[in-house]
């Protein structure tokens, strides 16, 4: 079998092909971002003259080391600030250009990569008939520290710049690899959906892509006063004093950085819920607060797929988990979605585990996303899901948590033996119903399929798909609890407004 090449802008790269579909790993889409381009928005790479292997994945972003062993399926990748690297999956049998689906990955900002296991791109691709990119992208402080106000040529949201250069290298070059480049579809999880509603917003990103999916995350960020003041912090852990010269930013020892950010993180919050690394607004690169740039019509014309699972808030609030109080949490929560006070809406949840992790549910996951869905809904198609499959009996699947559903819409249910699971024919159906209708999304820009009809959101029905043992529409599910959410809307940011309507 002849291994497949392709020509990119820069150079060709031969990958291998397995299962009926083609891999190239570890392609460069930018610059390594060391030295002088630490903290720097990306760079175009170097080109090559031979046939670049594309064998083998490229390093990660710099991140905590995963202990559980999970993230990388038991393997040690290479953390590394050279990181800038893709992956394609294509059908090896297709004939026609083809529809791209590219992957952000999610981690809080600081962790993750596009080479994880889960994110194995050979189902996908065979199944639906899509090429199938993942990225990675800087994270922590070399992807999220607000550096652009100290001046320098510093560049804040070097992570979601990083983003956009994987999407530039996707229109330049997926036409090598069997892609339609005016069919892109960027999908995500977690922080790879914020990152999505940030890119939404973003005046770089327009034009790179024609439909959207956001799982498990809606708009997040911080104003750039606040970037600032974390950036000072992080400044001052690493011995840079107000009016120091930065330029030793561009010579510290990775792990120096690194160290200090743990500090800073620590000495402000402790063990308490925060994101002190993620999008901020600021004039150069994110100019309008995500939700409100969308609700004021940035994304005119792209369609959205979005939605949330059942018990998001359970993975991160356990009853084996010894965690922070529930009032504790209620001004962390208070701090990350930057409402003054949530604790009359949070007087109707019980001051346990189990209340913490419902209230994070419906207040940061769900409701956000129901607002998000309703801003969007006004400028293009929309459509909303929910993730409610659960194991019973399992410590952690027992309920739909934050991320269950992502091996269910890659296809790569092999991994639940990783959880101690025997893979049913229920769980095929419906990783089937996932996988045949988000690729028929990133096909048609719709989600419906010829055996299962799925009705555009709108705030007259509020229809949401909920995936389960059996897959059905609901409208307006728990439209009580929706309600008593949004009755104190007025007090919250902009994002929220527009789910008050009923």
């Amino acid at each position: 079998m002849t291994a497949p090449v392709a020509d990119t802008l820069y150079g060709k790269v031969r990958g291998a092909e397995a299962d009926g579909v083609k891999i190239w790993r570890g392609i460069p889409f930018a610059a390594p971002p060391v030295g002088q381009l630490r903290f720097r928005a990306p760079q175009a790479p170097e080109p090559w003259a031979s046939v670049r292997e594309a064998l083998s994945f490229g390093p990660v972003s710099h991140q905590p080391v995963s202990t559980g062993g999970t993230r990388f399926g038991g393997l040690s990748p290479v953390y590394s600030e050279d990181c800038l690297y893709l992956n394609v999956w294509s059908p090896a049998s297709a004939g026609e250009s083809l529809p791209v689906m590219v992957w952000i990955h999610g981690g809080t900002f600081v962790t993750g990569a596009g080479s994880q296991p889960m994110f194995d791109g050979t189902h996908i691709a065979r199944r639906g008939k899509v090429v199938l990119v993942t990225v990675n992208y800087r994270l922590g402080p070399f992807g999220f520290l607000h550096l652009s106000p100290f001046g320098g040529g510093l560049a804040s949201n070097a992570g979601l710049l990083d983003q956009i250069a994987a999407l530039e290298w996707v229109q330049g070059n997926i036409a090598a690899f069997g892609g339609d480049p005016r069919r892109v579809t960027v999908f995500g999880e977690s922080a790879g959906s914020m990152s999505i509603a940030a890119l939404l917003a973003m005046p770089a990103a327009k034009g790179l892509f024609a439909g959207a999916i956001m799982e498990s995350g809606a708009a997040q960020s911080l104003p750039s006063r606040q970037g600032r003041e974390i950036a000072a912090a992080l400044l001052a852990e690493l011995g840079l004093a107000p009016g120091a010269d930065l330029t030793l930013l561009h010579t510290l020892p990775a792990e120096q950085i690194l160290g200090a950010a743990a500090r800073m993180a620590y000495k402000l919050s402790g063990e308490a819920l925060s994101m002190f690394f993620q999008p901020v607004v600021e004039p150069a690169t994110l100019p309008e607060e995500p939700a409100g740039a969308v609700a004021g019509g940035a994304a005119s014309g792209i369609p959205l797929l979005i939605g949330t699972n059942l018990h998001e808030g359970s993975l991160f609030f356990r009853e084996e988990r010894q965690g922070e109080s529930f009032e504790q949490s209620l001004k962390s929560l208070e701090l990350l979605m930057g409402i003054d006070d949530l604790a009359g809406l949070a007087g109707d949840y019980p001051k346990s585990w189990a209340g913490q992790a419902a209230f994070l549910t419906d207040l940061y996951f769900w409701g956000s996303s129901i607002a998000f869905a309703e801003s969007q809904s006004a400028a293009a198609p929309v459509w909303m899901y929910r993730f409610d499959w659960t194991v019973p009996g399992h410590p952690l699947l027992e309920k739909a948590v934050h991320g269950a559903e992502i091996l269910y819409v890659f296809g790569n249910l092999d991994l639940l033996k990783q959880l101690g699971l025997t893979v049913t024919p229920e769980m095929q159906q419906l990783s089937g119903w996932m996988l045949k209708t988000w690729t028929a999304f990133a096909h048609r820009g719709d989600p419906s399929l010829d055996s299962l009809e799925w009705p555009q959101y709108s705030a007259d029905t509020r229809a949401t798909l909920v995936f389960d043992g059996e897959t059905r529409v609901v409208l307006d599910p728990d439209a009580e609890k929706r309600r008593r959410l949004f009755s104190a809307s007025s007090n919250w940011p902009k994002a929220f407004s527009a789910g008050a309507r009923d």
